[in-house]
């Protein structure tokens, strides 16, 4: 390309009749270099491998990435270019955090300490409960070790959240709102607390006051809190802002390194609501490439059918 650069800039000295030409070559050579810089300086998603104690749970930003296998190995894919905080947690291990870059030449390796910290150990074990409850009394028992860890330690701000949710899923908001309340007396720029008070207003119907927890969560994170991006789409979903919905969920599935398959059947949902099909019947099968046995899987597998059939006697809606 620069034995061409070097012609036109020859042709335009020695011809003046070609100056506009040769201005609007050079133009297009100039643009097409500054995109190919700005595309090289894109953040590129790429593989991050973390090695630890087996069955421990790894976050990203406070994103959860899932738990390691029995070699205490995780890979966690299509994570973008940049800086981030890694946090792990494995039952009877003190939780430990570290900074880390993506892309990673060689696997992150992650020693934990036992402790016998009991706030730790009740906390550590009423996480796992609610995260695996299925009735009322297992969210109960949840409850009682979140308490537990409490009792040992007041400011424990991460179990204030926790028990939030847990009393979220019984039902018990006022109590949950005041336990959200807590966690920020003891952390007073939390966005994870803000995006559960902002869960709990949303379920008691208050959305005006929800868009505004969600919103302060976004701000507190800089921007990244894809728990709060995710009730933003559901709210403007509901309000009939379609457009805006899509968008937040798609900041949610970015933040969430494209790992979390309810989202993609609310971007489907929405996309459906707008009559872009097309985009709805994408959005629907990258939910079954994620989850093919999830709990809506089923479902939208009998929407993808009924999309293409209405596709198929309607011009309108080309796939």
């Amino acid at each position: 390309m620069s034995g061409y650069l070097r012609l036109a800039r020859s042709l335009c000295r020695r011809a003046g009749l070609y100056a506009v030409v040769c201005s609007l070559f050079l133009t297009v050579f100039a643009e097409a270099k500054a995109q190919r810089k700005a595309s090289s300086s894109r953040p590129v998603a790429s593989a991050l491998i973390v090695q630890t104690e087996p069955n421990a749970t790894i976050w990203l930003n406070d994103v959860r990435c899932g738990t390691t296998d029995g070699q205490g190995n995780l890979r966690v894919g299509r994570v973008p270019a940049g800086s981030y905080l890694l946090r792990v947690r494995a039952r009877g291990f003190k939780e430990a955090s570290l900074p880390v870059r993506v892309p990673s030449a060689r696997a992150v390796r992650i020693r934990l300490a036992r402790t016998n910290d009991q706030a730790e150990l009740a906390f550590q074990q009423a996480e796992e409960l609610r995260e695996r409850a299925k009735s009322e009394e297992e969210r109960r028992r949840a409850v009682e070790l979140y308490r537990r860890a409490i009792s040992a330690r007041p400011r424990f701000a991460a179990a204030h959240v926790g028990l939030a949710r847990a009393l979220m899923d019984l039902g018990d908001y006022d109590a949950a709102l005041a336990e959200v309340a807590a966690a920020r007396r003891a952390r007073p720029v939390y966005p994870e607390a803000s995006a559960v008070e902002g869960r709990v207003l949303r379920a008691l119907g208050d959305y005006d006051a929800a868009l505004n927890a969600y919103r302060r969560a976004i701000r507190e994170g800089r921007g990244f809190q894809p728990e709060a991006h995710t009730g933003i789409g559901m709210i403007l979903e509901d309000r009939g802002r379609y457009e805006e919905a899509v968008a937040a969920f798609k900041r949610a599935i970015a933040q969430l390194f494209d790992t979390e398959p309810v989202l993609y059947q609310l971007l489907g949902s929405a996309y459906e609501k707008m009559e872009k099909y097309k985009e709805a019947v994408a959005a629907y099968e990258r939910y079954l490439e994620l989850a093919p046995n999830g709990n809506f899987a089923p479902a939208i597998r009998s929407i993808i059918e009924q999309l293409r059939q209405q596709a198929s006697g309607n011009r309108a809606l080309p796939f």
